[in-house]
């Protein structure tokens, strides 16, 4: 019988043909300190899955992941050939985000009551919203 795959909370920004692209760059920043987008370029093009992707390609998925919240601008940084390149730094949002991708829904039925309570009342808190 062939192995399921662990059941995993699938949100919005890790759907579509933008999904992969999305959690490379969200890595990429995470790990990293601020870059600009031709260093989120240069990183992205290092991973297997992912070497023939175009600037123009990361460039629209990070300007999205702005214009969404993912993602923040933080600086300015002069490049080496003079120019002065924005640089961007994930929000409190990707960090969730990156967290709630990875959460297995079977590990997190095993929390205690109190721990569970205090999940449900986040959960409650911002949907009421």
């Amino acid at each position: 019988m062939p192995k399921s795959k662990p059941s995993t909370i699938k949100l919005q920004v890790f759907k579509g043909r933008e999904a992969k692209l999305n959690k490379a760059v969200f890595t990429i920043l995470a790990h990293r300190d601020p870059q600009t987008i031709y260093d989120i370029h240069r990183e992205v093009k290092a991973q297997r899955g992912l070497r023939q992707t175009r600037y123009v390609n990361v460039n629209k998925r990070v300007r999205a992941l702005e214009e969404t919240g993912y993602i923040k601008k933080t600086g300015i940084r002069k490049t080496k050939a003079g120019f002065q390149a924005l640089t961007y730094e994930p929000t409190t949002k990707a960090y969730l985000s990156i967290l709630l991708d990875s959460i297995n829904l079977g590990e997190l039925m095993r929390v205690d009551d109190a721990t569970a309570q205090i999940i449900l009342g986040a959960i409650l808190h911002f949907s009421n919203r």
